[in-house]
């Protein structure tokens, strides 16, 4: 063949199996790979290329067609052995440029790798399997478990019809009963968005709609539950993005509503802002920007990355002292992604938090031309008359005790506290009590204990206590 030992010997030891065979198909030379695989042995040479490969080349009396020359495509064939079994192989043929009329066959047997495909999709369709499964269940314990919460909320709603005939705990206790089926829908919902969400069943519906009016909506489900806490609320929206926009309206919503929501949950003094911005503008779509922030409770730096998990708090006494499943935010990411954004956080501890995301919207034709090109958004304050640069000086003062600010804002929470404990209203009173607890955070130890014997006869619903701790504290104040 005019080929050398030296030649030779790289190929030897090759872990693809290499045969090289003439012009009439006998086989001249077989590495150790092929030798092992074909079980052959030396016996392989002198033998014709069709014992190999049957399904390929024609018989050898006949007319044996070697590989043209240049034709180095892989090809998926069947390799037999010597006993006649056979295995799978990735095969390309080659002919020789320094031996003409000899041919190179390399193959490479895949029977692991196909198997393990097999095995792959296999899993694939169980892991499909289940996830649909899964799917199907909580769908359906779902919609069973809204079935007896609507029952006992609409036997819940006639009775307070009658709410005058009532003796005050019996009220109480409907109220509370009212409370926890619509804590138990919002569960329900999160539960049933999480799992369309995880089986990649969740479609968006994008439609046109009034932004601002949606934006309006959102506010007033929140402004009553602000303003009564005592915090500020302050809206921005730029002037450049147009009154109508095409997209999830629901969705957009309700990323909007969690966002508000745990802004109110976490913070007890200050403020809270909502600011929208346009960012980006590409033929019929906008980019649009929103922050919410907050002068809450905040975020340790090193608990940020647990906020958007599932099931998961940051820690286990946010979840027992404010509620919450753990999914909110979750969702909210993903919804937000599903949209072409994403979700950011700033926060530090006792300092706030500011949540943003962006999402991609469409513009129809028609309202392309009501866009404005540029100008300043206008800042509308929904709780105070003054400027935000003095309620940002006026709300850090605020947590300074001694204060002026501070000393107003006490005697306002006491107020409302001890009015909420008149009424046997327990669950606002804890709200005051959390608030009047934070503006004490800097006070004397014996202001501090005194707030702790309020609160603690708060959570016991002992009116005879927190009357006389109420005195305590306001006479210490």
């Amino acid at each position: 063949m005019g080929m050398g030992e030296g030649s030779i010997f790289p190929v030897e030891d090759a872990l693809e199996m290499i045969l090289m065979f003439d012009g009439e198909g006998v086989i001249s030379y077989v590495n150790n790979a092929a030798k092992k695989k074909l079980e052959y042995g030396d016996d392989l040479c002198g033998r014709h290329i069709k014992d190999v490969f049957p399904n390929l080349f024609k018989d050898r009396e006949k007319d044996f067609e070697a590989v043209p020359q240049g034709d180095e495509a892989p090809r998926n064939l069947v390799a037999y052995r010597r006993n006649m079994t056979c295995f799978p192989v990735e095969a390309r043929f080659m002919g020789s440029k320094s031996c003409p009329g000899v041919y190179i066959c390399m193959a490479n047997d895949i029977l692991e790798k196909e198997f393990l495909s097999r095995e792959i999709e296999q899993v694939r369709q169980e892991a499909q399997e289940a996830q649909k499964v899964k799917s199907e269940f909580v769908a359906n314990v779902t919609h069973e478990l809204r079935t007896p919460v609507n029952g006992i909320l609409g036997n819940v709603k006639e009775l307070l019809d009658h709410a005058d005939a009532m003796d005050a705990q019996t009220l109480k206790s409907l109220k509370l009963i009212e409370r926890c089926c619509g804590d138990m829908h919002k569960i329900i919902n999160n539960v049933l968005d999480f799992s369309k969400l995880e089986a990649g069943k969740f479609t968006l519906e994008p439609r046109r709609f009034h932004f601002r009016n949606m934006l309006d909506y959102v506010r007033s489900k929140h402004i009553n539950k602000i303003t009564e806490k005592g915090l500020g609320f302050f809206m921005t929206v730029s002037p450049q993005i147009p009154e109508y926009i095409i997209g999830d309206e629901l969705r957009i919503g309700q990323v909007l509503d969690n966002f508000l929501s745990n802004a109110l949950k976490f913070t007890a003094v200050g403020k809270i802002t909502l600011e929208v911005l346009r960012t980006a503008w590409v033929n019929d779509k906008m980019e649009l920007f929103f922050m919410v922030s907050d002068s809450g409770i905040g975020i340790d730096k090193a608990d940020k990355d647990k906020l958007f998990q599932s099931f998961s708090q940051v820690d286990a006494s946010i979840s027992r002292k404010y509620g919450g499943t753990g999914l909110g935010l979750n969702i909210c990411k993903q919804l937000v992604e599903l949209m072409g954004g994403r979700v950011e956080v700033e926060s530090e501890k006792n300092k706030g938090s500011t949540f943003s995301f962006s999402i991609w919207v469409g513009i129809s034709e028609e309202d392309k031309g009501a866009v404005p090109a540029q100008g300043e958004a206008k800042t509308i304050p929904l709780f105070s008359a003054q400027s935000m640069e003095e309620d940002e000086e006026r709300f850090e003062n605020i947590r300074k005790f001694g204060t002026q600010e501070n000393k107003e804002n006490l005697q306002k929470n006491l107020s409302k506290l001890i009015l909420c404990v008149e009424m046997e209203n327990w669950e606002k009173a804890e709200m005051f009590m959390e608030t009047i607890r934070q503006l004490t955070e800097e006070a004397p130890q014996d202001v501090k204990r005194a707030v702790l014997r309020l609160k603690m006869a708060i959570q016991k619903e002992n009116y005879d206590k927190v009357t006389e701790n109420y005195e305590e504290l306001n006479n210490l104040l």
